[in-house]
């Protein structure tokens, strides 16, 4: 067509305010206004031949949904809910910024919008997730930091509310997610420290209460049952989300009768606290002792030296929590989305082979706590 007989076209089906309506797009394709609004929303029962013929058709004339008149029309606001618990210690941090990055434009491109909100406790969080709910302000959630047995999860299957884990819990029954295995990654992680010929092996957790921190400490303990390497409980600690716990726990670790002479931590955060620990009994990372993180966060890398860590890809992760959850408020079943992807190790200079014992390293701390 012509591009001037295209325009009068396009022109032709114009409401008199000069409006775009939906049922000047059904008329320019010939559709029933039912079927161009739920091709525009990507239900499943509308070919993908038929979506993309109304979203050409939708940006040819400039139509631009009304969200009022949209919601009113399908019931929904398009919108999706994040509630953040910053009580305490903020463990969404480190990957806060390009995990939303990754949900706000997965949610664009479908014209969808994002809203966080912050809670300071698990019972205020509850609060929240109601209060979206009640107040029509969101179609579905995106549950970040599961818990083993977490409230928010019976809350909205009680509400009949779409929603998708960022994690797993302990029944996921009729529950969507997408999750990173962490207990692999700390599978592998005892694997690689043992090639490196190291034996004791410590390992320093999250919050018990945290469901990764049980996928993660089964996957450490996994870890020495392949290599044949007995548990030593005193070579375990849990409850560090912080640098300042990490410290904690790593000096108790350094300090031991029997220290060892590698540790695992189930965040990087931790392990940089494990960092400033060793510095101050007069350790050398990498040289005297070795040390894992999972995260990947960016700090990592400028940490001396730097730390060899588990990456997530948290765009990414963001991006796929985004896709699931409007195929879920489209009408697809929960139990189709359970995923779980590997995090991706990056080697660098904190762990290698083992170089002293944990005797010759307890000498080393028994010298400097004297002379200190």
């Amino acid at each position: 067509m012509p591009k001037e007989r295209k325009k009068m076209s396009i022109n032709k089906n114009r409401s008199r305010s000069g409006k775009v309506r939906i049922q000047d797009l059904a008329n320019h394709l010939n559709l029933t206004k039912g079927t161009v609004s739920r091709a525009l929303n990507q239900y499943p029962d509308i070919s993908k031949e038929t979506q993309e013929r109304v979203a050409l058709a939708a940006a040819q004339l400039g139509y631009r949904p009304s969200s009022h008149a949209q919601a009113i029309r399908t019931g929904l606001v398009k919108s999706i809910g994040l509630v953040l618990n910053v009580e305490g210690v903020n463990a969404h941090k480190p990957f806060l910024s390009e995990f939303l990055d990754g949900i706000s434009r997965r949610l664009g491109e479908d014209d969808w919008t994002l809203v966080v909100a912050t809670a300071h406790s698990e019972e205020h969080s509850l609060k929240v997730h109601s209060r979206l709910v009640a107040e029509q302000k969101v179609d579905g959630f995106i549950i970040p930091r599961t818990k083993i047995n977490d409230a928010r999860v019976e809350l909205l299957k009680c509400k009949n509310m779409p929603f998708v884990l960022y994690g797993r819990i302990k029944d996921a029954t009729n529950c969507a997610w997408f999750d990173i295995a962490g207990e692999r990654a700390m599978e592998r992680a005892v694997a690689r420290l043992v090639n490196f010929s190291h034996q004791h092996i410590a390992y320093i957790g999250g919050d018990a209460d945290n469901n990764f921190e049980k996928l993660r400490r089964q996957g450490y303990l996994q870890g020495l049952a392949n290599s044949n390497l007995k548990i030593d409980e005193n070579l375990i600690i849990e409850g560090a989300m912080t640098k300042e716990q990490g410290f904690r726990a790593a000096r108790k670790l350094l300090t031991l009768p029997s220290p060892p002479t590698a540790i695992i931590c189930a965040l990087d955060q931790v392990a940089l606290g494990a960092y400033r620990a060793a510095e101050s009994l007069g350790l050398f990372i990498g040289r005297d002792i070795s040390v894992i993180g999972y995260d990947g966060i960016p700090e990592g890398a400028y940490a001396t030296p730097p730390l060899t860590s588990f990456a997530v890809d948290s765009q990414q992760a963001g991006r796929r929590l985004a896709d699931i959850i409007l195929r879920l408020i489209r009408g697809a079943d929960a139990n189709d989305f359970c995923e779980l992807e590997d995090a991706r190790l990056i080697e660098r200079q904190s762990d290698g082979p083992r170089t002293k014992s944990p005797k010759e390293i307890s000498a080393m701390v028994a010298k400097i706590k004297e002379n200190g």
